[in-house]
């Protein structure tokens, strides 16, 4: 990924809070038989390698598993994004010399593809997930609620993935490279939408 200084994004607990709010991620492989992806909802064990390790799994039927990736799978993990209108600019005014561009936040996590069937690991990597998913709700549903053969049944039917985390790249762009004139005029812009992502964005952009 392409990271100028102005919006690279280094610290790895926020490029892990990051990774965290993106709800569903995309596993990225280069095989013999070309590029493969997958969506994928994932979770982080922080604290397991130096950058962490993504955790979460695919349907047996899937391809991607089967297929010897080709050097390290990568992970992109997408935030908040919004078209920024060069009409917005306070600088369009003086001289006229702007663009339109596009404000976001990624996350690019890289390491080797790891996958496994173990039924007692499926169902912690399965809970896990479902915990995660469901802890916010008034009346969450956990795996335990489903009977324990139905669940085992389940199981059979996926690959567990384990990926440790080599290198991880961040980039935040939130229009830091523009004057403070331009930054809130980009603000305004987006907040005036009727776009829940567009207000998202708007109220990352630095004053």
């Amino acid at each position: 990924m392409y990271v100028p200084p102005a919006f690279r994004e280094d610290d790895l607990p926020t490029l892990h809070a990051l990774m965290r709010e993106t709800r569903l991620a995309n596993l990225v492989t280069a095989t013999d038989e070309g590029l493969m992806a997958t969506p994928l909802p994932l979770f982080l064990a922080p604290d397991e390698g130096p950058c962490g390790t993504l955790y979460g799994h695919l349907a047996r039927a899937n391809p991607q598993w089967k297929q010897q990736s080709l050097g390290e799978a990568m992970v992109l993990f997408t935030g908040p994004e919004a078209y920024v209108s060069p009409s917005w600019y306070a600088s369009k005014e003086e001289h006229g010399k702007v663009v339109p561009t596009w404000n976001y936040i990624a996350v690019h996590a890289y390491g080797p593809a790891e996958f496994f069937d173990d039924a007692d690991r499926l169902l912690e990597v399965v809970t896990r997930l479902t915990d995660l998913h469901e802890g916010r709700r008034a009346a969450p549903w956990a795996v335990a609620d489903a009977p324990v053969d139905f669940i085992r049944a389940q199981l059979r039917g996926i690959v567990g993935l384990r990926l440790p985390i080599t290198r991880i790249q961040g980039k935040r762009k939130m229009s830091q490279n523009r004057s403070a004139e331009d930054r809130a005029g980009v603000a305004a812009g987006l907040t005036a939408s009727d776009r829940n992502t567009d207000r998202e964005v708007a109220a990352l952009i630095p004053t």
